[in-house]
C-alpha cells in the first residue's frame, strides 16, 4: 500500500476499514467468518464485541439478516456454524438500491422515462 492509500484510510471511514479499526482487529480480533459479498466478520476473544469489515463501501444494508442477527447478539453462533433455516416465503437478501438504476420507481414518479397521464387530477386555472 502506498502512502496516499494509508493516509486516505486514516481519515475516511467509508472506503472500508480505518487505520484504527485495522490496528484493533490485529490486536484483539478473531475472524469468525465471511459472507457472500466478501464482508469479513470478527469478534474479540471473549466474544463481547463483534464487528464487520466491509468489502468496499461501508453500507449497513450490505449485511444480510443472518449476519446482522449475529452482530447484534440475537443468536450466539454465527451463520457459518449454525445456518438458519429459510422459510419458503422468504426472499433472498438484497442491498439497498436507493440511488441506483435498479431502485423501485412507483407509478406516477417523475423518474419514469415516459410519465403516465393522470386522470384523477385537474389543473387549476385562474379565471
Amino acid at each position: 500500500m502506498g502512502i496516499f492509500s494509508n493516509l486516505l484510510r486514516a481519515v475516511t471511514w467509508w472506503n472500508g476499514q480505518t487505520l484504527n479499526t485495522q490496528l484493533f482487529t490485529w490486536r484483539k480480533g478473531v475472524k469468525v467468518g465471511e459472507d457472500e459479498l466478501g464482508n469479513i466478520f470478527y469478534q474479540t476473544k471473549n466474544g463481547v464485541k463483534r464487528w464487520v469489515i466491509f468489502n468496499g463501501e461501508a453500507e449497513a444494508s450490505r449485511v444480510n439478516p443472518e449476519w446482522h442477527g449475529w452482530l447484534h447478539h440475537t443468536w450466539p453462533d454465527p451463520p457459518n456454524k449454525t445456518p438458519l433455516t429459510r422459510k419458503s416465503w422468504e426472499k433472498s437478501h438484497q442491498a439497498n438500491l436507493t440511488g441506483t438504476n435498479e431502485a423501485y420507481i412507483p407509478a406516477g414518479s417523475l423518474r419514469q422515462a415516459v410519465p403516465q397521464s393522470r386522470s384523477d387530477y385537474e389543473a387549476w386555472s385562474p379565471e
